[in-house]
């Protein structure tokens, strides 16, 4: 059996080669990376790449499975942190844009695969995220028209649309700048907007 070192050793470095493949994909387009480009920048041999990844499908479904595991962790902790579920939605969506500030590459590397003609299971991880995606969202949607803070006949499933078409938007924008530096300020003000449609109108 392999030493828990290298295990240790081994997991370290399929993370170095994830982080290296979101690294390109943010300064070139995801299509056109190499696994010998990706070995080239962590300085590895190709041969010794193809040890962690024995495949470049198996790479980019690790890839694909590193962003599900962070970004999702990160959607949930700032959902949780709150207790009234308008600023749970609030939180999710600065959290969200502020995972793709840190890592520009995730939405390049994802719309390029998506892109694809073929069916894959790379499209199918996506699909499945997106799905608990939703779920993350129409729990705090469902609480909050319980509580009464939603319009009435509030479609929910449409304003979960929105919430993600909305993110969606800032990203492609950001894309088409190629900075993502003003998009927090940018979805604060989106949000505001969001915010003002979902919720119950106040007597003036």
């Amino acid at each position: 059996m392999p030493h828990t070192a290298d295990r240790q050793s081994t997991q370290a470095r399929q993370a170095e080669i994830i982080a290296a493949v979101l690294a390109l994909s943010a300064s070139q387009g995801p299509g056109t990376i190499t696994t010998q480009g990706i070995a080239s920048a962590i300085g590895l041999t190709h041969g010794a790449l193809f040890k962690h990844f024995p495949t470049k499908a198996a790479l980019w479904l690790a890839v694909i499975d590193w962003v599900d595991a962070q970004l999702m962790t990160r959607l949930h902790a700032a959902a949780n942190d709150h207790d009234h579920p308008v600023a749970a939605l609030r939180a999710v969506f600065m959290a969200h844009t502020d995972f793709v500030v840190a890592h520009p590459g995730v939405p390049r590397f994802i719309f390029n695969e998506l892109q694809q003609p073929e069916d894959s299971p790379l499209k199918h991880r996506v699909s499945d995220m997106l799905v608990r995606y939703r779920q993350l969202l129409q729990a705090r949607l469902q609480h909050a028209a319980a509580l009464g803070a939603l319009r009435p006949r509030l479609d929910l499933d449409a304003a979960a649309t929105l919430f993600i078409g909305s993110l969606q938007g800032l990203v492609m924008q950001a894309m088409l700048r190629g900075d993502t530096a003003d998009m927090h300020h940018a979805a604060e003000a989106v949000f505001a907007i969001y915010r003002s449609a979902i919720l119950v109108e106040l007597a003036s």
